[in-house]
Order: C-alpha cells, then structure tokens, then sequence
C-alpha cells in the first residue's frame, strides 16, 4: 500500500521507546461535526503509515489518540487518558506528518515531515 497523506509516529518520552499499540482515529472537520476518515493502530516502531487514503482534500483535521490503555497496560497513571491534535491540512500536493510525543504527565507534537 501507497503512503496515506496524513501519518503520524508516537514516542513515550518517558520511557524513551516507541508508543506500541495506541489506537487513532483521523477525522476532517465537517460542516455541523466531525466525520471520520480512517483508523489505525501504532506498529512496533510507534508508526501509522496507513493512517488514511493516499490524498485529501484541503481542511481542518484531528488525530484523536486512546493513550488511557496504552498507559494502563504498563501499569502508568496518567492525567491524559486522550489526545486530541487538530491541524490543517491546506496544501493537498504534500504529505502530512504529525507526532506525538508523550509522557504519563505531558505531550507535545510538531509538524514533521
């Protein structure tokens, strides 16, 4: 399978290892809600490279992360059991990579390439 227009690579700061096994779901901004678009899950390298189909249309977009289990699994209290990252995607002919970065208490994110 091609590339998706959007993916994304999770890293757990606080163990310094790839995020294996977080679930996120893409959705585009519609008029009255949100609408999902795809769905997938992080591989053994924290990565979703099937995260969507291979083009998009320009808009707003949200990654919604489930980091609650993916804590819970290890045992880690943690004070965001979601992320939920919006950006926009304004140029169709480019790829969009968008990481997440977390630990039990704090995340950040970037746009990457």
């Amino acid at each position: 399978m091609s590339r998706s227009h959007v993916t994304t690579h999770v890293l757990d700061t606080g163990t310094g290892r790839p995020a294996v096994g977080i679930a996120a779901r893409l959705h585009r901004q519609a008029p009255d809600d949100w609408e999902e678009v795809a769905q997938g899950t992080t591989d053994d390298d924290g990565r979703i490279t099937s995260l969507g189909p291979t083009a998009l249309e320009a808009g707003t977009y949200r990654i919604d992360f489930e980091t609650g289990p993916y804590f819970a699994a290890t045992g880690t209290e943690t004070f965001f059991p979601s992320v939920s990252l919006i950006f926009e995607l304004t140029d169709p002919a480019q790829h969009y990579h968008v990481p997440l970065l977390i630990s039990p208490f704090a995340y950040s994110t970037y746009r990457g390439s």
